[in-house]
């Protein structure tokens, strides 16, 4: 007896990655590689926030970099830092790799990469609005701590207390019916989480939103930044070493 073949697709993930069904992302992020736009708040803050870490010559990854245009941030302010970015959506991996070439950065800097794919080591990573996106941090947040050497620049929606919602994105190309998570994770629990991986853990107030909640696609957002910076011969408690 014949089998019947299931109809079963393995583009899954990327059929429902959010940031792959919007022309408006897609237009943003273009002329932000190109330098077209005004420089993200965020962007500057996370730059003035590296920079005092950074020898050069060190590397610094960007995990989920959209199109890589936090390269000009470093570039407009000569922070030698060796720049590379990881993001999961292809389409805007495609659009730095295109853009960037002709600021200097090579394209291979850039890959398509979920944060999950990754390992190895690199001296800086910056993480800017993306865990809050996603269905928790643990698992990414790990990778990126593990992998930082010296620092880990990291901005989320967090407070007191956390708030896990999955939303419908209203923002999306029209058809396109996704869904999103929109969390804000506790901030003690995040630092005690980033200070168990050997690091000394700052928050610092966004200066976009001072501490207000700012709505995205409608929903409340508590930016906050942390600057986490690898404490010399930490000692790492036990579940951060298994």
């Amino acid at each position: 007896m014949k089998v019947r073949n299931p109809s079963i697709c393995t583009d899954g993930w990327l059929r429902h990655c959010i940031w792959e069904h919007s022309s408006t992302i897609r237009d943003l992020y273009t002329a932000r590689a190109r330098d077209e736009r005004e420089e993200m708040t965020c962007a500057a803050q996370a730059a003035e926030l590296v920079a005092p870490l950074v020898t050069p010559g060190e590397t610094l990854l960007d995990a989920g970099c959209g199109s890589g245009y936090f390269f000009h941030s470093l570039r407009r302010r000569n922070i030698a830092a060796d720049y590379y970015g990881i993001d999961a959506a292809p389409t805007l991996i495609a659009i730095g790799r295109r853009e960037l070439a002709a600021f200097g950065l090579p394209p291979e800097r850039l890959e398509v990469r979920r944060i999950e794919d990754i390992d190895g080591a690199v001296d800086h990573v910056i993480c800017l609005n993306v865990l809050s996106n996603i269905d928790n941090y643990h698992r990414p947040l790990e990778r990126l701590l593990k992998m930082a050497r010296k620092s880990l620049i990291l901005r989320e929606s967090a407070g007191a207390g956390a708030c896990y919602s999955y939303v419908r994105d209203a923002y999306l190309d029209p058809g396109v019916d996704l869904n999103v998570h929109v969390n804000r994770y506790d901030a003690a629990e995040l630092i005690g989480f980033m200070e168990a991986y050997g690091f000394t853990v700052e928050r610092i107030t966004d200066q976009r939103s001072g501490d207000a909640p700012e709505m995205v696609i409608g929903h409340p957002h508590w930016w906050t930044f942390f600057r986490a910076v690898r404490a010399p011969a930490a000692a790492v408690c036990s579940h951060a070493s298994k």
